[in-house]
């Protein structure tokens, strides 16, 4: 007999079918017991009037179940014939069987192994892959190339954060901190790419919304007027995610409590000095004159713009040139900002983006202001020899999101198995 997955089920009224998982739940009664099966999409109740198979048997045992599918008063199997697969040799060291998990962050991430079975944590890595597709989906459709660049480079030449220094063959290399400097240079190749792929920052981060290994949505793309273009294309592609997620994810989003936000057809911006000013005004004067916007006033913010525009979404554009990499566009006729933004989502920054430079004489320029010297960017800076065009792009940070999207206090809780000052294992 054909397995039959969980959500197949429900079409096998009357049908007799073999379903196999994870033994989730065992509820005893005097007649008759409830038996409950987890597999990877859902889980499957039967009754069963005969519990000797299970006799011993610990919860998170692989078992097959067979019997009769009846929907009355519920979709249920009947005439249960049941079989131990793989049997738990040690108690989980996470409840597994309730609807709600209870374990304190640290006892999850140490035990990710197992805690990443409960429905509640594998709602938010499905939604997260369907987040993905349609990163992917809405990128393919407007003519992007996927790449995948290098994880290892030997030189930590971009700038902006830390980076961690491997053994290469005995010679000092790096993880890649972004694919930043390759997607540019493979505009001059497709025009338009993405990437989605690990990068590392060695950052001593120890707050809620930072880790050390995220998985980051990168987009590039060339002959552009603006960082507006960028900005356009970005607001599509959240929509194309967020609607892949309402159309693959009802079930986890219900699970989670969590509500999809609605993409304005024009997202609500500011200009960094604007948004200064409005923060400084709402929580002080010590928010004035800073180079970047402090996570509470991101979060005010966030507020601002909901009350004001009814967005959870806005952006910030305009950011000190001081604050930004050496590739960044400069705002023409306002000296000291860029042609840059921030995405802020619910209060929190999601997504970095902008318009690059694209002459190789201003590269030089910038580098030269920047006091850092052009020889150990030399591969990078051939592209610009060799002619590129106007470009600029964004990274999503997929951790991020969820977080956001879901409501999760830790963002360790939308990594699968977060890295961070601690932690290595699992």
């Amino acid at each position: 007999m054909e397995r039959v997955r969980s959500i197949e089920v429900a079409a096998r009224v009357g049908q007799r079918v073999r379903v196999q998982g994870w033994l989730h739940a065992v509820r005893r009664h005097r007649e008759f017991s409830f038996v409950v099966v987890r597999d990877g999409w859902g889980a499957v109740q039967a009754i069963a009037t005969d519990l000797s198979a299970l006799d011993g048997v610990q919860l998170e045992s692989v078992v097959e179940l067979e019997g009769a599918v009846r929907d009355e008063p519920q979709l249920e199997l009947h005439d249960v014939a049941i079989r131990v697969v793989s049997p738990v040799t040690r108690p989980t060291p996470v409840v597994l069987g309730k609807k709600a998990l209870t374990a304190p962050l640290a006892s999850l991430l140490e035990h990710a192994v197992t805690a990443n079975r409960h429905p509640t944590r594998r709602a938010v890595f499905r939604i997260g892959a369907a987040a993905m597709r349609g990163f992917r989906a809405a990128l393919d459709r407007d003519g992007f190339v996927e790449i995948q660049s290098p994880k290892l480079v030997e030189l930590a030449t971009e700038g902006g954060a830390g980076v961690f220094a491997v053994d290469y063959f005995g010679r000092p290399a790096f993880l890649a901190q972004s694919p930043q400097l390759f997607k540019q240079i493979m505009v001059g190749v497709f025009e338009r790419v993405y990437e989605v792929g690990p990068v590392f920052r060695a950052e001593p981060h120890d707050t809620a919304r930072h880790i050390n290994q995220y998985t980051s949505l990168d987009v590039e793309l060339g002959f552009i007027d603006s960082h507006l273009d960028v900005m356009a294309q970005l607001t599509g592609v959240l929509r194309a995610m967020f609607a892949e997620i309402a159309a693959s994810c009802a079930d986890e989003l219900r699970l989670l409590g969590a509500a999809l936000p609605a993409v304005p057809a024009v997202v609500p911006q500011l200009h960094f000095t604007e948004a200064q000013a409005l923060v400084a005004g709402a929580l002080g004067e010590h928010e004035r004159d800073q180079p970047d916007l402090s996570p509470e006033g991101e979060r005010w913010l966030g507020r601002w713009a909901s009350e004001q525009h009814g967005s959870e979404l806005l952006f910030v554009v305009g950011y000190p040139m001081s604050k930004r990499p050496f590739y960044t566009h400069p705002e023409p006729g306002r000296p000291g900002s860029s042609r840059s933004f921030d995405l802020l989502f619910r209060g929190t920054e999601l997504v970095t983006g902008g318009q690059r430079l694209h002459r190789h004489a201003d590269y030089l320029a910038a580098l030269a202001a920047r006091g850092m010297s052009p020889a150990p960017l030399a591969g990078y800076l051939d592209a610009f020899e060799s002619g590129m065009p106007p470009h600029g792009g964004f990274a999503i940070g997929l951790e991020r999101l969820l977080m956001q999207l879901l409501g999760l206090p830790n963002i360790r809780l939308a990594a699968l198995f977060p890295r961070d000052l601690t932690r290595l294992s699992p």
